[in-house]
């Protein structure tokens, strides 16, 4: 690894030091070409850290294999997921930025290049710099080269009442982030697996810090079923957040402002409820605790005063049908669109 890369951030003429650190559980099939593409980078990094999640003694075996070849440092802890594993890794190097790429996917070539050459020269208060991606399959077919623009409409990042309302898009695989900024807000909240981008990039917001968008794709974004971003972690991890906004951001009335009403269940129940009602109708294993994430997440709507009574009531029918209904009648429920009188229940279970 090259100690100074060549580019020089804001034109400040001071070399930026920067770290990748790349979280890894059990994820051989895909981690070569991670690590590759680090070591590919026009602008080199300063640290390169693998950060070994809890895996299998054989899964640990391959970054062995693979250290042989490329010089990185593994750093193993016991299993406690991706933001534990990232905050690991931060904690380990000592780079003034830092990059975060997954386990299976991978920088295009000039990551590290472009995400540097956008740090503002002389800003104190800096706190991260993301850019695009593209989002492809397992094996890096490419399906879409504008992930992020066509995610969010706003970049950069300037409004809470955006940033509550919807997915920020600000992915940790494509973005670079101040050391400064990341100590101070603690780092990742360990307790989510999905969103804990969406509450990092939050709270930096939140802390003062600034973000800039470079309107160019410098990573490769793979999606399969084995991601975090599928199954009932992901399921978890929501609710998790929701409950987290909701604690944080309390209605101020006299400020006319209604977090809940306003911003946080038009972001959040339509998955909830999707997830209630797919697990019922395929009558999963996972039925009895996605109906009571639904009931715990109605419980804090049916409390706030500021939500209307027929928002309520809809909500209390839809946990009505789940709870009394066979999985077979609410499939038919759902495929029902032209019968009299089953339209407005159609449009509840969708």
């Amino acid at each position: 690894m090259n100690s100074s890369p060549t580019s020089v951030a804001g034109g400040t003429g001071v070399s930026p030091t920067v770290v990748v650190i790349i979280p890894f559980y059990n994820g051989a099939d895909f981690i070569e070409r991670s690590v590759r593409s680090v070591f590919e980078q026009s602008v080199p990094a300063n640290e390169v850290i693998v950060v070994n999640d809890g895996s299998r003694p054989e899964e640990r075996a391959a970054l062995d294999a693979l250290a042989e070849r490329y010089p990185f440092r593994i750093l193993d802890k016991e299993n406690g997921g991706q933001g534990s594993a990232r905050n690991a890794g931060v904690a380990a190097s000592t780079s003034e930025y830092i990059c975060f790429l997954d386990q299976d996917d991978f920088y295009l070539p000039n990551h590290i290049e472009i995400l540097v050459e956008a740090i503002p020269a002389k800003e104190a208060r800096f706190g991260f710099v993301y850019a695009d991606l593209y989002e492809a399959d397992a094996d890096a077919n490419v399906i879409r080269t504008g992930v992020v623009k066509l995610g969010a409409k706003s970049h950069p990042k300037t409004d809470l009442f955006d940033l509550l309302r919807h997915d920020m898009f600000v992915l940790p695989s494509a973005s670079l982030i101040s050391r400064t900024a990341f100590d101070a807000v603690g780092g990742f909240d360990p307790q989510f697996t999905g969103y804990e981008d969406d509450d990092l990039f939050l709270r930096i917001f939140r802390k003062g810090y600034t973000n800039h968008f470079v309107d160019r794709a410098v990573t490769v974004w793979c999606i399969h079923t084995a991601s975090t971003s599928f199954g009932v972690r992901m399921v978890r991890s929501r609710f998790r957040y929701f409950m987290k906004l909701a604690a944080a951001f309390p209605d101020e009335p006299r400020r006319s402002l209604y977090y809940l009403r306003d911003y946080l269940v038009p972001r959040f129940q339509a998955y909830f409820v999707d997830h209630a009602i797919d697990s019922t109708k395929h009558d999963n294993e996972f039925r009895a605790e996605m109906l009571d994430i639904l009931e715990q997440y109605a419980a804090v709507v049916l409390a706030n005063p500021s939500v209307g009574r027929k928002s309520k009531l809809k909500l209390r029918m839809v946990i009505f049908l789940l709870r009394r209904v066979s999985p077979s009648t609410v499939a038919a429920i759902g495929s029902l669109t032209k019968l009299p009188g089953l339209s407005a229940v159609r449009r509840l279970l969708d």
